[in-house]
Formats: C-alpha cells, structure tokens, sequence
C-alpha cells in the first residue's frame, strides 16, 4: 500500500483509539517514512526539519490563551453570560431555549464566517469569545459538538467561496494560480470569476451538512458540569466571582479591539496577543504579581493545540520526503482506466487522504494541482469542472483532520472545562457532516458543470 495512505490511516486510527494526537502523528508519521522507503534517521531528519513549520502557530495560540485568560478576570466573560442567561427568564420555555439556543448558534456562526473574509483574524477570536459563552450553552443544554460543526464551517466554507479575506488567498493567489500554472502548456486558462462560481456547488454540499448537524444530529439536550471556566485555569488562586465594573469592562473592550487591530496591522496574532495582555495588566484588571501564573495557565490551557500544530507540520515534512504523494495519483490512474465518474471520485478521495494528513487545504493545492489539472483534462473536463476537482480535493479533509486548525480551533475554546473531546466531539462531527457532503457534491460539480 501507499505511504501515504497508511501513514494517515495509523493515525487516525490511534486517534480515534483516544490515544493521544501527538503521538499519533509521530508514529504515524514513523510508520509512513518507513514504508516510503526513508531510514529511520531520514524520517526524524524530515520531521524535525518540519516542526518549526508549526512552532509560529503554537506559540500564537498559546499567548491568545494567556489573553482569554487576563480577559475572564476583568468581568466581561461574567457580564455577557449574566446578560444571555437573562434573555432565558427564570421560568425558561422550551421554545424560548430553543430559540435562544438557535441564536446563540447563529451568532457564532456568523463571527466565525467574519473571521475570514471581514475581519481576517482566522481563529484568532475562538479562545476570546468562546470560553465565557461555555455558561449559557450549559444553561442551554446546548450539544457542543453543534457549536464545533457551526465553528468548522465557519473556518472553511467562507474562503472556499468568497474572494476576499482568506478567500482571495485561497480561491486566487493559491487555487487560480496552480491551475493556470499546471494548464499553461494544455492550453488551460482559468478566470477570477470562475473560481467562487465553481466551488459553489461543493460549499452547498456543507451547507446541507451543517443544517443536518444542527437541526437533527445534535438537536438533543446535551448535559455538562456547570464548571468555573475563568478561574479553573488560574493556579494559586481560590475560585472566585469576577464582578463587572465599569474599568473593567472598558479596558477589556479596548484589550480586544487593540488586540484586533495590532493583528490586521502587523499581521501577527502573537503581537496582538500580548499587547492586549499587556494593557490589561496596565489597566488594573489584574495584580502584577499575578501576571506570571495568568499567563502560564493560559498557556496551559492552549498546550495540546499547540503541541498537535507543530507534530502535524512534522508530519507533513514526512509524507513530502516519501515522495509518496504523487504514486498514490499514478497509482489511482491505473485504476481508473477511461471511466469519468471513477475519476472525479478518485481524485476526490486521493486529497482528503493527502489534507488529513497534511491538515491544510491552503498547503495541499500546490501538491495535487500539477498532477490533477493535466489529469482532468485528459479525462475531457470542462475549466468549471476542473477547478471545482481540485478545490474541493484540496479543502477535502481540512474540516475532519486531527491536525487542522479548522477543528483545532473549535477544541481550544469548547473543551477550556475538559468536557469536549478533539477526536469525537470536534473531529469525528465535522468529518462526517463536512466531507461526506463535499465528496458527493464536488463529484456532482464535476460530473455536471
């Protein structure tokens, strides 16, 4: 078999066996450079060379943790949570928590499409907004594997659509580009408006996903133990009730928007991160002396995400050392022979296998577009047709990879009390209602388009 394939395939299976992700994707990755004929000395050469791909991304989340901590000290987190239980009454309805419920999904929702194409900050925003909403949802009763699939579209179905944000960067300067590139000798030539209307029919196959997630796999009550999110990360300290005041909120307010704003300017989470703990700490929302342990159990709190991103970056410098990645293609043309329908489906399957393991439909696209694009036009094609095969091969994967910040994100900010799993409460849920409908539906834009 392909290196890659059971690279992959070890990996998500001792996931899914709730063994550990880092250790899944070292040995994973162990596993696929032996098999793709590297040494042993070779593959941890390659992994080591590959996890500094990671440690930006690490680090960025690990001083946005700090922040969403400093941030629940100041009574914000408290105030907003007051506010929307209040919206449920004392003698809440059914229907009221239902419809407060729907809100409150759709809310975040609609931060989380913002967060790439309005207001870019990627997940920037998950640690800050999601933690002091974990209250209400338990209020609720609120299944947060609904909030993950809300989240995960949020994070991937806005750039695979829209150009502009993360979109222009996906959808022009990486997906328009590598195909024009790969066609230029065929005779292949792709326009801007092309692109979004291509991967159109594969984002409403996402669209069908998340109403399915929302309105019938996860509609049911889901019970949590109502746990204290802003002070079970604070260590030295008794638990305590942060009570809103007007300094307080003021300087969170400030905190974020200049957090905000330092990111979109300098293009660095990691700068936004700590100027907004920095004018927390200066404002008065927390005692210097607290500062250390704040921003280590913030840290803390963000360690395992951090420590997935850089062995996934590993793990990706494996699979492109085997070589292995362009003989699963050669391999699976073998297969095809002249039938159009196993084609489209093939290719579709050959890049979720490619981006779980990569983790990043924004990495995959230069991988596959020079071995698909000539593929899908010696099978005939349309421009159309090609483009939405490549795409939607590429963001295949992202939403159900262990490995993906698209369902890392998501985890970071709902399991801040350890009551939501990665493996089955984030990446299993967006899997299954993500990339099973883009499978269908992007082999239907190829097959009619």
């Amino acid at each position: 078999m392909n290196a890659v394939i059971i690279a992959v395939l070890v990996m998500v299976g001792l996931s899914l066996a709730r063994v550990s992700v880092v250790f899944a994707l070292v040995v994973g990755a162990l596993v696929g450079g032996l098999v793709g004929g590297l040494s042993v000395e070779e593959t941890l050469g390659a992994f080591n060379d590959g996890v500094g791909g990671g440690a930006k991304v690490a680090l960025a989340y690990a001083t946005l943790g700090a922040f969403a901590v400093a941030i629940s000290r100041s009574g914000l987190p408290d105030l907003l949570a007051r506010r929307l239980i209040g919206l449920l009454g004392q003698e809440a309805t059914a229907n009221r928590q239902a419809v407060v419920k729907y809100l409150l999904l759709g809310a975040v929702l609609l931060v989380a499409i913002s967060s790439q194409n309005l207001i870019p900050v990627h997940i920037a925003f998950i640690p800050i907004l999601i933690p002091p909403l974990l209250k209400v949802m338990n209020q609720l009763r609120l299944d947060r594997r609904a909030v993950a699939c809300a989240l995960t579209f949020g994070l991937t179905a806005p750039y695979m659509l829209l150009p502009v944000g993360f979109g222009a960067i996906f959808l022009n300067d990486i997906l328009l580009a590598n195909i024009n590139q790969a066609g230029e000798a065929l005779g292949l030539e792709i326009t801007r408006g092309m692109v979004p209307l291509a991967m159109g029919v594969p984002v409403g196959g996402m669209a069908l996903g998340l109403l399915v997630a929302v309105f019938l796999s996860y509609r049911k009550p889901r019970d949590y133990e109502a746990l204290d999110v802003a002070t079970s990360n604070v260590p030295h300290h008794h638990p305590e009730t942060h009570e809103p005041h007007a300094l307080g909120l003021l300087m969170s307010v400030v905190a974020i928007m200049a957090a905000l704003g330092i990111q979109l300017w300098t293009g660095s989470m990691i700068l936004g991160g700590l100027v907004g703990f920095a004018l927390l700490s200066v404002g008065g929302i927390f005692k210097w002396r607290e500062a250390d342990d704040l921003f280590t159990s913030g840290m803390r709190m963000m360690a395992l995400i951090g420590f997935i991103m850089i062995s996934a970056s590993g793990f990706a410098a494996v699979m492109t050392a085997t070589g292995q990645i362009e003989t699963l293609v050669e391999s699976s043309v073998e297969v095809i022979g002249d039938n159009r329908g196993l084609a489209a489906l093939l290719m579709l399957l050959v890049g979720l296998f490619i981006t779980l393991g990569i983790g990043s439909s924004f990495s995959t696209i230069p991988i596959i577009a020079a071995i698909f694009v000539p593929l899908a036009v010696q099978f005939g094609f349309s421009p159309l047709a090609t483009v939405a095969l490549v795409g939607t091969a590429a963001a295949l994967g992202d939403a159900g990879s262990p490995a993906s910040d698209s369902t890392l994100g998501p985890t970071s900010g709902l399991n801040v009390d350890r009551q939501h799993d990665h493996i089955w409460d984030s990446v299993v849920p967006t899997f299954i209602h993500y990339n099973i409908p883009l499978i269908a539906f992007g082999w239907l834009a190829a097959m009619t388009l």
